[in-house]
């Protein structure tokens, strides 16, 4: 499939009345290993993931680096594949050019609650900098307005978010990223206010699960660095066994 197919995939995947389910992954093996599933429809990488493989702090590894790891994801596995760009590191046009030419179809991209005008420059020099390249990018534009909202009341974030979210759509992005723990209440308000089938979510402890999102109209589901801490902890729980006297399980599936 050429880039243009993967991000047509990709955006009908968040129209589909069925919620898109990504589980995040950090390297090659990882997308290789989740791509494996039947289920997979496409690959979602995590930076805060990627950042900690290579030993940076979340936000702060060098574009180049981020580029590399998930080209070599892209090009590792069939399905597309949309990237955790972090928020563009100060040029968003030209990072999402050098996605795309590493072979990434969609992308999120966070506000960090910057001034809204600033915020809806981004998004639209990514639909510009896709357009030039002739993809339908997949933009998961993320608002912070719940995780950097500090000690505001809820009401004000949803107010906050329903007003980025609409921005940025009409800025031409394909769905909106709104981070947090959201309860029932909340979603239902930012979907109403937002749209049907434009609301993306992360799977948190606490949060609801992923089939009761997709009844309240929710497009997307992700798990940002979780899955990367259960595989940690599965880690060094099997290094504490093998230090006790404990052996290698059998039945371990092959790598490639």
């Amino acid at each position: 499939m050429t880039s243009a197919s993967k991000a047509k995939t990709l955006v009908g995947l968040y129209e589909a009345p069925q919620i898109l389910r990504v589980v995040n992954v950090w390297d090659v093996v990882t997308a290789r290993a989740v791509a494996a599933l039947p289920e997979t429809k496409a690959i979602a990488t995590a930076g805060h993931g990627i950042a900690a493989s290579f030993g940076y702090k979340d936000g702060a590894i060098p574009r180049d680096v981020m580029i590399d790891m998930i080209g070599r994801i892209a090009a590792s596995v069939s399905v597309p594949v949309t990237a955790d760009l972090d928020d563009g590191y100060d040029d968003a046009g030209e990072t999402t050019r050098l996605a795309i030419a590493a072979g990434v179809v969609g992308a999120n991209v966070e506000d960090r609650l910057k001034p809204l005008d600033e915020s809806v420059a981004a998004v639209e020099a990514i639909v510009k900098a896709a357009a030039a390249e002739g993809v339908p990018f997949a933009l998961n534009a993320r608002t912070d307005a719940f995780v950097r909202a500090g000690a505001r009341p809820v009401k004000e974030s949803i107010a906050d978010a329903i007003q980025r979210g609409r921005a940025y759509l009409d800025a031409g992005a394909t769905c909106v990223f709104v981070p947090g723990t959201l309860d029932m209440n909340v979603t239902r308000q930012l979907v109403e206010g937002i749209g049907e089938r434009k609301i993306s979510v992360i799977g948190l402890p606490g949060a609801l699960a992923a089939s009761d999102y997709e009844k309240l109209g929710v497009a997307r589901i992700s798990y940002g660095p979780l899955p990367q801490r259960v595989a940690l902890a599965a880690l060094q729980e099997l290094a504490g066994d093998l230090y006790a006297g404990g052996v290698i399980p059998t039945g371990l599936p092959a790598l490639n």
